[in-house]
């Protein structure tokens, strides 16, 4: 029983220990501006199209949810306020992050991990090339700019899908629906959802990262850390979630 919770305890304090020596080494020179942009240019490559293609049916699901329920409780008008509530601030953020997670962090996870295997990692060592300055800190960074614009593009996408399915599905009225965009929603809410974002990519990366790094045992243990890594980060961005949220509710008054 000790063994195994010693372990999780060991490799939660040397994910924690990446997670701090990525951060110390950010303002380190020189940067690696050719690394960022081919990364974020593969991370955005491999992610728009699957974050567009999954942000519209969740875009549907709220606003076919949502405006049965404003039926049903005479509030039809605020079906578009509480549709793009719903998006901006839980439906953007944790489809963005189960996107970076799924699909850019697995590929973090197996190229790190293939050059861990090929010895890559530690021949750089030798070299007095930091691993971490070199090829992780470009990678994190590419995550969470991608994140970012990625939240954008399923805000706008699950609105316009919210929008759709509900006025020509359900035969909403489309000047109501716009009309009460703001009724509920507030800047503070895309500010937050950026925020969101911006730390779901950092910690997609970070985890992606710290289980390539840490991969051994040929093929078959690459392919098990970048399981293990996807699971890890789905876990870590719902509790994060929850508490950014109750956070959020504490510091930033609502609308009545």
């Amino acid at each position: 029983m000790a063994a195994p919770l010693t372990g999780v305890l060991r490799q939660s304090g040397s994910l924690f220990a990446l997670a701090l020596d990525v951060f110390r080494a950010l303002p380190k020179r020189p940067f690696q501006v050719k690394e960022f942009i081919q990364q974020a240019w593969f991370i955005a490559s491999v992610t728009i199209l699957p974050t567009a293609l999954v942000s519209i049916p969740f875009g549907a699901v709220i606003a076919l949810q949502l405006g049965t329920l404003t039926r049903q409780l005479g509030a039809q008008s605020y079906t578009g306020a509480a549709s793009v509530l719903a998006v901006l601030r839980e439906a953007s953020p944790i489809v963005t992050a189960l996107l970076i997670a799924g699909a850019g962090g697995s590929a973090i996870c197996a190229d790190l991990g293939s050059r861990k295997i090929r010895e890559e990692i530690d021949a750089m060592e030798v070299l007095g090339i930091s691993p971490i300055h070199r090829l992780v800190v470009p990678r994190v960074l590419a995550s969470m700019l991608v994140a970012v614009l990625l939240n954008g593009l399923v805000s706008v996408v699950g609105v316009v899908g919210g929008y759709f399915f509900n006025v020509i599905v359900q035969g909403g009225t489309p000047g109501a629906y716009i009309a009460s965009f703001t009724a509920l929603a507030q800047l503070p809410d895309l500010w937050t959802a950026e925020i969101k974002a911006l730390i779901f990519g950092a910690i997609s990366a970070v985890v992606a990262a710290f289980k390539g790094l840490n991969a051994g045992g040929g093929p078959k243990g690459v392919g098990d850390a970048v399981n293990q890594s996807v699971v890890i980060t789905f876990m870590l961005l719902f509790v994060v979630n929850f508490v950014i949220t109750a956070v959020y509710f504490q510091v930033v008054p609502q609308k009545i």
